[in-house]
């Protein structure tokens, strides 16, 4: 009996080293962009950041992941990938990929914290826009809803067509 359990502890652990290494776990610990596109339908957003000016500036966890702690990053780093993993595994994710309300408010936060001195600039000079009798400038609104091609461009032009990509769609 005591073979047998060493037998299955072992095993257990062979099976568990197997995945590890071929779901290619440690590679998500990393800030790599190109981990993003190893799992899951992100080929078009890796492209189109990769030709856009964000790619000299910032990678995929700089935009998308918390820098107020090491902790709290890799909290979300593990909700995000398990988030992924289930709707990969189960292919739930639709035709159209979507932030969720937690990584929206993230992103928002690491754009204005990026772009902190625009920012108030904007704020400052949006006084001078105020009509009388009208509202102020609207507050609550995401960068994005701006600038809704930054990082990862449109796929509505002859520029970005997949045959312009390196990296090929599944």
């Amino acid at each position: 009996m005591k073979y047998f359990a060493m037998f299955c502890v072992v095993v257990t652990i062979a099976v568990f080293a197997n995945l590890v290494h071929e779901s290619k776990m440690l590679s998500y610990l990393s800030s790599d962009p190109v981990v993003c596109i190893t799992c899951h339908p992100m080929n078009v957003h890796y492209e189109t950041w990769l030709h856009s000016s964000h790619r000299s500036k910032a990678t995929c966890v700089d935009c998308h992941l918390p820098h107020d702690s090491v902790i709290n990053k890799y909290l979300a780093k593990a909700r995000d990938g398990y988030n992924h993993s289930v709707a990969m595994t189960f292919k739930t994710y639709g035709a159209n990929l979507r932030v969720s309300d937690d990584a929206a408010r993230r992103i928002q936060d690491n754009c204005i914290s990026c772009h902190r001195e625009t920012v108030s600039q904007m704020l400052a000079n949006s006084s001078l826009y105020e009509k009388p009798g009208k509202d102020p400038v609207a507050t609550g609104r995401t960068c994005w809803q701006c600038h809704r091609g930054v990082p990862h461009g449109t796929m509505r032009n002859l520029m970005a067509t997949q045959n312009n990509f390196t990296i090929k769609p599944l």
